[in-house]
């Protein structure tokens, strides 16, 4: 994407920054920068180029978007078996909504750098002590006292390095045979797989074993398909910490274009979406795909001039517009600004994020989420772009390969007094593994349901 000639990688901290950290130490902060800036690149801009051509055929209607992961990374959690859990509960949903389908299901997690989140206050009080909100371990820790809350420069480096043995993983996983179709029986977990989900998705594992055997036999070499010996995955975050992201922007020998080579696709948040501020002007500077956070209170012309400024060649598969309205207010919200952008031609992806709108305080004071009201979020946001004829891009969920406890309802069948049995989730509420497949199961049913014959391609 060629940039403007005004943009420059800094020209950001000329503008208002929303969601940043009081830093205590400008120089400290300014060496860890440096130090970050010579570190090699996590992503090449080949793969981010590759996944926007994937991002054009779902803007097209014929592929579809799962991205998926923590709500926050941790840097307690980084184990193999952490890594390979949330991998497996992508790859199951992945199977079962491209076997319902038939369209190709691109697959980003929330993984290798999501590990700041925006808050709605910046500062926390607890017993009449004020502290800085916890910001997501990249800047400091949940912890409630004055040490630990204190943002601190040095995590930008240990984010930078957890990314990178994750991404390891991720690649080995990915690559390496654990992600081969002829595996699909050993992505279900053991506490999944007796569930009524798990046995529906054994089922669906059953039927592709079968398929492949049938190939076998027909004489084809199975090892000889890449794509049935691994998958493309990519990585996403919000590009929230701004210093982090331009210390690991890079320009790319071939094309000559700036890419954040932090993460495959960005995204920017509700919260920081003001088109004079900081996070628009740096994101609009680089080549990745592009996400944004569509709430309820985004007005039509904010989301066209957004459009213009991220987007001002309407390249297929460079935004993602990304709608978190809740379930109350998205056939209201959506549809006017689905139908505006499809009329004016705007190559976009609309992706369906129901979790973010959707989150309330439990009568124990944690916070949570329901599954019926997560559904009835995914069921009208295919229900609005069926009445306009447009293709419903994809579903951003946040989850854990884990046996968690913190959203209500689906598959695990939770109530309010099942929060605390296993409540982990240093920021908010993800659905666990046996959720997820459930999840996948109706947005299978959606997809495969879809009329596509009146859909518009873009």
């Amino acid at each position: 994407m060629a940039t403007d000639s005004q943009w420059t990688l800094d020209s950001w901290r000329s503008r208002p920054i929303a969601q940043s950290p009081t830093w205590p130490d400008d120089e400290h902060l300014a060496r860890v920068e440096r130090e970050l800036a010579t570190k090699p690149p996590l992503v090449f801009a080949g793969e981010a180029r590759r996944l926007q051509e994937h991002l054009a055929q779902v803007a097209d209607g014929r592929a579809f978007l799962l991205q998926a992961g923590d709500c926050a990374e941790s840097f307690d959690e980084g184990s193999a078996d952490s890594i390979r859990d949330k991998l497996k509960v992508i790859l199951q949903m992945a199977v079962t909504l491209t076997y319902a389908s038939g369209v190709p299901v691109i697959k980003v997690g929330r993984i290798a750098g999501q590990f700041a989140k925006p808050r709605s206050a910046p500062m926390e009080v607890i017993d009449g002590v004020s502290l800085e909100a916890f910001r997501g371990h990249i800047v400091n820790s949940e912890v409630f006292s004055p040490e630990a809350r204190r943002p601190d420069p040095e995590r930008l480096l240990t984010a930078y390095h957890q990314s990178v043995a994750t991404l390891n993983l991720l690649r080995a996983f990915t690559t390496g045979g654990f992600a081969a179709l002829s595996r699909v029986h050993a992505w279900n977990q053991e506490f999944v797989s007796n569930s009524t989900e798990g046995k529906r998705y054994a089922m669906i594992a059953d039927e592709i074993e079968r398929a492949l055997a049938f190939m076998k036999a027909c004489g084809i070499d199975l090892h000889d398909d890449a794509a049935l010996q691994g998958v493309d995955f990519y990585t996403s975050h919000e590009a929230l910490i701004l210093p982090y992201e331009q210390a690991l922007t890079r320009r790319d020998s071939l094309s000559g274009d700036f890419y954040d080579c932090s993460a495959h696709m960005l995204w920017i948040g509700d919260r920081t979406r003001e088109l004079d501020g900081a996070h628009v002007e740096f994101l609009r500077g680089v080549s990745n795909p592009i996400g944004v956070k569509v709430g309820p209170k985004i007005t039509l012309d904010d989301l066209r001039r957004l459009s213009d400024v991220l987007n001002p060649q309407n390249t297929p598969g460079r935004l993602t517009l990304i709608s978190r309205m809740g379930h109350t207010r998205i056939s209201d919200t959506l549809p006017p600004l689905v139908s505006a952008l499809a009329d004016e031609g705007r190559a976009v992806v609309w992706a369906c994020d129901p979790m973010h709108g959707n989150t309330f305080m439990a009568s124990g004071g944690l916070k949570t989420r329901h599954f019926d009201d997560i559904m009835s979020e995914v069921s009208q946001f295919f229900a609005v772009h069926q009445a306009l004829g447009t293709w419903p891009g994809g579903l951003h969920i946040e989850l854990t390969g884990g046996d968690v406890t913190e959203c209500l309802g689906g598959g695990s069948r939770l109530d309010e007094g099942d929060l605390d049995v296993n409540y982990t989730t240093i920021c908010d509420p993800r659905l666990n593994a046996t959720q997820s497949l459930d999840l996948a199961f109706h947005v299978a049913e959606f997809l495969r349901d879809y009329d596509t014959s009146g859909a518009t391609s873009l």
